[in-house]
């Protein structure tokens, strides 16, 4: 049996290869196109009443060895969700936004509403977010996905409306892995140095409904640092529907 750390960067592992793909796929203006398809339909904005819940962000970061194995980081995680805690925290201000954090406590009761709803995040991103040959027919190219009432306890614990969850996985080339491309890239041969990827979703906490989404893949980016956690956190809510 695995242990809960070797399955986890292998869960990175596959993650991380489809975002390189990902990423080689995306045609020009990609990112301008998904922006009008990242709200559920029917759905424009938030009211200035609409009380939502932050949940605690869910982030990890790993070093890729020569090999492209993916090494759990603690230290680098621990400072990466410092920063993104804080970003977050500053950019729902910004919004506007009527919320309130759900402590990493008050979190542990739900932790396997966060896991499905990460889940569906995931196939959020490769069947709406990338499309292509990927995309369900059934969803007839829309925002249209829920996680049933399996949310509604957290609505009746927070009295909020919605909740907004943010998920990230970050990875970094160690000096080995750094060396071994150089030595690749002579013989022509590109191996990945590493991704960030991300989710940020809204959900409708008594329908279960994803109101809003949007999803970050790409091939830069530095979470152990202040300002680009902060540039990260911007990016994974550009678009954030408005509040009137």
């Amino acid at each position: 049996m695995s242990s809960p750390v070797s399955a986890g960067a292998s869960r990175f592992a596959r993650i991380l290869a489809l975002a390189v793909l990902t990423v080689s796929l995306l045609p020009a203006g990609a990112d301008a196109q998904q922006a009008s398809r990242n709200l559920a339909p029917g759905f424009t904005h938030m009211a200035r009443s609409d009380k939502v819940v932050i949940m605690p962000v869910d982030v990890e970061l790993f070093s890729l060895s020569a090999g492209g194995v993916a090494e759990p980081k603690a230290d680098w995680t621990a400072a990466a969700l410092g920063h993104m805690k804080a970003a977050l925290a500053g950019k729902t201000e910004k919004l506007g936004l009527n919320s309130s954090e759900l402590g990493d406590a008050a979190a542990d009761e739900f932790a396997e509403q966060t896991a499905l709803q990460a889940a569906v995040a995931r196939s959020i991103a490769l069947h709406h977010g990338v499309a292509g040959g990927w995309a369900l027919p059934t969803k007839g190219g829309k925002l249209d996905w829920t996680l049933g009432d399996t949310l509604k306890p957290l609505a009746t614990k927070t009295g909020a409306r919605y909740g907004l969850f943010v998920w990230v996985r970050d990875s970094y080339a160690s000096a080995e892995r750094k060396a071994a491309m150089v030595a690749l890239a002579l013989l022509g041969v590109g191996i990945a140095g590493g991704a960030q990827v991300g989710y940020a979703s809204l959900v409708d906490l008594d329908s279960g409904r994803v109101m809003w989404f949007n999803r970050l893949m790409r091939a830069s980016g530095d979470l152990r640092e202040t300002a680009p956690a902060v540039e990260t956190i911007d990016t994974l809510l550009a678009g954030f529907p408005a509040v009137e």
